[in-house]
């Protein structure tokens, strides 16, 4: 396993973390048991870093990762998230009253007494400019709570706007083969910034794969299905902004990445970490099967120039159009 510096931050974690939503919630059917022999396999192979939300299965996967880390607290570094239990348009849902609020049910949930980095849950545009909650984080960071704040974003003016206008340590992003967006602009200022890079949806909510086909039925409570086309949040979060079957599709004429690296969910994985601007990529997982098999990414044979190439023109020429929502 490699390891980045998150920034400019004193936060060295694994290129490859993990995101937790999948073992909180709405990605069909769980398994706690399951889950827990997952985050302990991981760490024994060398992974320091995950990734959570106090909405994911409200405060469950924070408390799994409680479960399963007891004693290697200072070994695991945590990302956790926060604004979204509340109305993401009021202003109240940002003040130091209510900020602390969710911070501190974290923390317990979490067993902490800080969180390594705590992040903005994908707020509107409008909260980014009044500005008043990066002055609630900077206290908060001063007070010891927190050690480091970013931003999840969804789009890449959102990102832009963070790093010209806050002082966030990161940036998460949606970022994949099919969305190669942040790569023209965002991460290149980013890198200039010294912000930090978090890459999730990764594998563009199992596109990137390779095992679905156009009819495949998802359970009526994985947001495969109930927000396929944003009805629920942002649609970019939902195989990547892409229609199901177009996803499919563009899929299949990719399958020759998995040449020499065993699967395509490895190929899309390695060319994430190939992006040098990207300090963790954070896949989910809900066993010890994907886990193991999102950590073969790391051994697997990198992308030549010719093939990065291809792979941009791929993008640009069959996918960027049919992307959906804000990108």
């Amino acid at each position: 396993m490699n390891y980045n510096t998150l920034g400019k931050t004193d936060l060295k974690i694994s290129e490859l973390g993990f995101g937790t939503w999948a073992i909180g919630g709405s990605w069909g059917k769980t398994n706690d048991e399951e889950a827990l022999k997952a985050i302990e396999l991981a760490v024994e192979r060398g992974v320091n870093f995950f990734d959570t939300a106090d909405v994911y299965g409200m405060g469950h996967s924070e408390e799994l990762l409680a479960k399963a880390l007891k004693g290697k607290e200072s070994q695991v570094h945590i990302a956790t998230k926060f604004c979204r239990q509340g109305d993401i348009h009021d202003s109240e849902t940002y003040t130091m009253a209510q900020v602390s609020s969710y911070l501190e049910d974290s923390l317990r949930r979490l067993n902490r007494d800080q969180i390594d980095l705590y992040q903005i849950h994908c707020p509107p545009f409008e909260i980014l400019e009044d500005g008043s909650v990066f002055e609630v984080l900077e206290k908060l960071k001063q007070e010891g709570k927190i050690r480091n704040f970013g931003v999840s974003v969804e789009s890449v003016e959102e990102g832009m706007y963070v790093l010209e206008n806050t002082n966030a340590d990161s940036l998460q992003v949606i970022f994949n083969l099919f969305r190669q967006k942040p790569l023209e602009q965002l991460f290149p200022a980013a890198e200039e910034k010294g912000v930090g890079i978090l890459a999730r949806v990764p594998l563009a909510s199992g596109l990137l794969t390779g095992k679905y086909t156009e009819t495949h039925k998802f359970e009526e409570d994985d947001h495969r299905n109930f927000n396929r086309d944003g009805e629920a949040f942002n649609v970019g979060e939902t195989f990547a902004g892409l229609e199901f079957p177009k996803g499919v599709e563009l899929s299949s004429k990719l399958d020759w990445i998995a040449e020499e690296r065993g699967n395509m969910s490895r190929a899309a994985l390695k060319w994430v970490m190939q992006q040098e601007e990207v300090t963790s990529v954070i896949p989910g997982f809900r066993n010890r099967k994907q886990v193991e098999d999102n950590l073969s990414a790391v051994e697997v044979k990198p992308f030549s120039e010719g093939e990065l190439e291809q792979l941009r023109d791929f993008y640009q020429k069959e996918v960027h159009e049919f992307i959906r929502g804000v990108y």
